[in-house]
């Protein structure tokens, strides 16, 4: 998940200067829900697209992991993009629930990491330990074996 967030640090950012640079954003609060928006449909947009073109994202491909069907078949786009939305729970749930509380300093960040640390333990749940937004949507992360060595012929 870090790794994968560096690679969409980049994709976040050129989406951000796009979108701020046409629309000639001069306050960071000018046009907030719009520029958030935006960037929800960009990273949905990098995850699908990688999920329905091999399974795998840029960070997954240097793991070795790939997102599959249960059956094993690729991901079309109504799976991934439900996928994608089901990953949200991760932190939605936390930040609503924050949001709802009126927390405030360092509550902000206690209740929405304890419901990422509830959605992880859901893993517990599934015998195969899949995460429950996987479940949900249908799908599991495979290792990827690895390529067989070539073995050169001796002259």
């Amino acid at each position: 998940m870090v790794y994968e967030t560096m690679l969409l640090f980049g994709v976040v950012f050129v989406a951000g200067w796009l979108f701020s640079t046409l629309l000639e954003q001069k306050h960071a609060l000018y046009l907030r829900n719009m520029l958030q928006d935006w960037l929800f449909v960009v990273i949905c947009l990098y995850f699908v697209w990688f999920w329905t073109h091999g399974g795998q994202t840029l960070a997954m491909k240097t793991w070795r992991l790939r997102v599959v069907t249960t059956s094993g078949d690729a991901l079309g786009y109504k799976r991934a993009l439900g996928r994608y939305l089901l990953s949200w729970m991760w932190i939605l749930p936390g930040l609503a629930a924050a949001w709802a509380l009126n927390a405030k300093t360092w509550m902000l960040l206690v209740v929405p990491m304890i419901n990422v640390v509830l959605w992880a333990l859901t893993a517990y749940l599934d015998p195969q330990r899949q995460f429950l937004h996987d479940r949900i949507s249908g799908t599991r992360i495979v290792r990827v074996a690895d390529k067989p060595a070539q073995v050169e012929a001796a002259a």
